[in-house]
């Protein structure tokens, strides 16, 4: 009994994911649940990669992160769920840990680099649990998106 606790102990560590969160400061309200990161953020979880100037973090009561908010140059690399590659930046972020869902706000450019599309818009919504993408522009500035035919032989 003792050899199957310690066995599913070691498992549960196993596939944990870990957060690693690098930066040049550091503060935290633990009543409110807010800590803020601000210097070169860097966040690394398992494959996915995340930039930016200043990273505020949000938990519930037992401290678990609930939403991320990514602001400054913000640049990224995200696997989904179904294996689909992404990289891009935007000036603004918002991650939702629980929907599993990608907010991508200002100047987005995201590239799906499995499939060689890009999606250049204000708005970006990347849900990474099914890998579907949502845009909007904004008035002035339409949604673009750019697929990649390859050599299709029509030469137009």
């Amino acid at each position: 009994m003792k050899y199957i606790v310690t066995f599913l102990i070691l498992l549960q560590m196993l596939f944990a994911q870990e957060l690693k969160i690098k930066a040049n400061s550091f503060s935290a309200d633990q009543s409110k649940g807010v800590s803020t990161f601000s210097g070169d953020v860097f966040i690394k979880k398992h494959s996915d990669e995340l930039n930016a100037s200043k990273v505020t973090v949000y938990t519930d009561k037992k401290n678990k992160p609930v939403k991320f908010i990514a602001v400054g140059d913000v640049s990224f690399k995200i696997t989904t769920d179904k294996g689909s590659r992404y990289s891009g930046k935007a000036q603004k972020v918002i991650y939702m840990p629980k929907k599993q869902e990608y907010h991508f706000f200002k100047d987005v450019h995201l590239k799906q680099l499995d499939k060689k599309k890009e999606i250049i818009g204000e708005k970006v919504i990347l849900k990474s649990k099914d890998g579907k993408a949502y845009a909007e522009g904004i008035k002035t500035e339409p949604v673009i998106m750019i697929f990649d035919l390859g050599d299709t032989g029509d030469k137009k």
